[in-house]
C-alpha cells in the first residue's frame, strides 16, 4: 500500500469512528442548535456574494464537484446568489484544469459548463449583482416556481444537452414542496452524481428553533427525502459525508444516484 492509499484508508477509519463518537455528536447537536438560532449561516460570502451556507457544506460540495466533474449544476433557490457564484467558480476551475491538461488556451466565454438557478422571486438588486459578476457568463437563471409545469419543462429542456448533472435543492423547505422538487428534478441527476437536499437538519432541531417559517419538525426536507427514497431505488443517502462533516445543514440530504 502506497502513502496515498494509506492516508485514504486512515481517513475512512477516522470517519467511521466519528460516527460512533457520542460526545462529539452531542457537541455537534448543541452547536447546530445555537448556531442556527444565532443566524450563523448568514455570516459568509463567496467571491463577494453572500452565501447562506455552513462552511462544512461548502467544502463537501467542492469535493463532490471535483469528483463528479459536472457540466451542469441545477440549483433551486437563489437568494443573494452566493451559491450560484460558488458553483460557477468551481466549474470555471474544472474548465481551467481541462485546458491545463490539454495544454491549450482557455477562452472562458466559450466553455459549455453552466449553472442554472431557479427562484420564484429573483430580487432586482441581487440579479444586478449576479449579472455584473465576473463569472456571470457561466450562470443562467429562471424566475418562477420550481414546481410549476412551465419551469420544470424549461429546466428539462435546458438540461437535455448536458451529460453530467448535479442538483441542489434549496428553496421552499416544506415537505410537500421538496418532495415535488425531488420528483421533478432528481431524475436529471447523472449516474454517480448527487442530488443535494439542503436544510434537512430542520428535522433534528428542538422545537422552537424554526420561527416564522411554514416548515418544522415532521414537515421539512428530510421527511421529503425519506418519502422520496421509498418510491425511488435509484438514490441512496451518502452516510459517509454525514459522518465526515457532522456539522451540516444537510444530514441525509446528500443523495447519490447509483443506477
Amino acid at each position: 500500500m502506497n502513502e496515498i492509499e494509506k492516508f485514504k484508508r486512515e481517513r475512512k477509519e477516522r470517519i467511521e469512528k466519528q460516527a460512533r463518537n457520542s460526545p462529539l455528536k452531542n457537541a455537534n447537536t448543541a452547536f447546530m442548535k445555537e448556531s442556527i438560532l444565532s443566524g450563523y449561516s448568514y455570516n459568509f460570502e463567496w467571491l463577494g456574494r453572500p452565501i447562506i451556507q455552513y462552511p462544512q457544506d461548502i467544502v463537501a460540495f467542492q469535493e463532490l464537484v471535483w469528483e463528479v466533474k459536472p457540466d451542469l449544476i441545477i440549483e433551486t433557490g437563489i437568494a443573494h446568489g452566493g451559491s450560484l457564484i460558488l458553483s460557477a467558480s468551481l466549474l470555471a476551475l474544472l474548465d481551467y484544469c481541462d485546458a491545463a491538461k490539454q495544454n491549450t488556451t482557455l477562452n472562458p466565454t466559450l466553455t459549455k459548463r453552466k449553472v442554472l438557478g431557479i427562484d420564484i422571486d429573483i430580487r432586482e438588486h441581487n440579479k444586478k449583482e449576479i449579472l455584473c459578476h465576473p463569472l456571470a457568463h457561466k450562470i443562467e437563471m429562471i424566475e418562477g416556481s420550481s414546481v410549476s409545469p412551465e419551469v420544470i419543462q424549461k429546466v428539462h429542456d435546458f438540461a437535455a444537452s448536458y451529460q453530467k448533472i448535479m442538483i441542489c435543492l434549496d428553496s421552499n423547505h416544506t415537505h410537500d414542496h421538496v418532495l415535488e422538487e425531488l420528483r421533478a428534478y432528481a431524475s436529471l441527476t447523472s449516474k454517480d452524481s448527487y442530488c443535494i437536499v439542503f436544510d434537512s437538519v430542520v428535522e433534528d432541531l428542538p422545537q422552537g428553533c424554526v420561527i416564522d417559517r411554514p416548515w418544522g419538525k415532521g414537515n421539512n426536507p428530510k421527511t421529503a427525502v425519506w418519502e422520496f427514497l421509498k418510491e425511488n431505488d435509484k438514490f441512496v443517502i451518502d452516510k459517509e459525508i454525514d459522518n465526515k462533516l457532522l456539522i451540516s445543514v444537510a444530514p441525509d440530504g446528500y443523495l447519490q444516484r447509483i443506477k
